[in-house]
């Protein structure tokens, strides 16, 4: 495989954290973003100061790379920034023509029966509201015709775990497995999403994961 040029906004986060790790295994040259590093020591990678929000910092992160995953999550009560994040790698990303990963939510999965996860009766309601801002974070993604984005919504379940290598691909329905459980853990989420960089499947669609 070839040495790819990666940037990954939201690196300090669990998920980017387990992606940097993950990039960095595979012998990719890694550009992870956060707000203040001197706030965040023993991050794998060259690790610079950036907003993956402002439309600037993702044209002068993401010029020359490969592509960009972005794992970013906002504090309680600031979901709508997901929205404006991902408008800002787009707009940036178009400037550049460097391909998206996009890691959002599984709340617009659909279930058996129709409709989707966030509006089944026992969806939490305390994740409605990071749910629907992830929906419009998809809608933000397909509204768009510039970037070459795909779009990866974890199962309902995503914990740090175990790295196995292994998941099952979806597209726009909820993966469970004999059970009816649908998760997977961080580092093979990670897995998936590097996999994804290097062979990639998805152009300009969302796709899902898990066991």
């Amino acid at each position: 495989m070839t040495t790819m040029r990666i940037t990954v906004f939201g690196a300090a986060g669990g998920v980017g954290r387990r992606v940097l790790a993950e990039a960095v295994d595979r012998g990719h040259d890694v550009t992870a973003v956060v707000r203040d590093p001197a706030r965040r020591p023993g991050l794998p990678g060259r690790v610079v100061a950036g907003d993956a929000a402002a439309v600037e910092d993702v044209v002068r992160l993401s010029a020359g790379q490969d592509v960009v995953i972005s794992a970013t999550r906002p504090a309680p009560g600031h979901e709508r920034d997901l929205v404006t994040t991902a408008e800002a790698l787009l707009a940036g990303l178009a400037r550049t023509g460097v391909r998206l990963l996009l890691v959002g939510g599984a709340g617009s999965l659909t279930v058996p029966g129709g409709g989707t996860l966030v509006d089944t009766p026992d969806f939490p309601p305390a994740w409605r509201p990071i749910a629907l801002a992830c929906g419009d974070q998809l809608d933000a993604c397909r509204a768009d015709t510039a970037v070459d984005w795909a779009y990866l919504s974890p199962p309902a379940l995503l914990e740090p775990g175990v790295r196995t290598g292994r998941y099952r691909l979806g597209r726009d329905e909820l993966l469970t497995d004999a059970a009816g459980r649908s998760e997977i853990s961080m580092e093979d989420l990670a897995v998936a999403l590097l996999d994804e960089a290097e062979r990639p499947r998805h152009r300009r669609a969302r796709f899902t994961v898990a066991y």
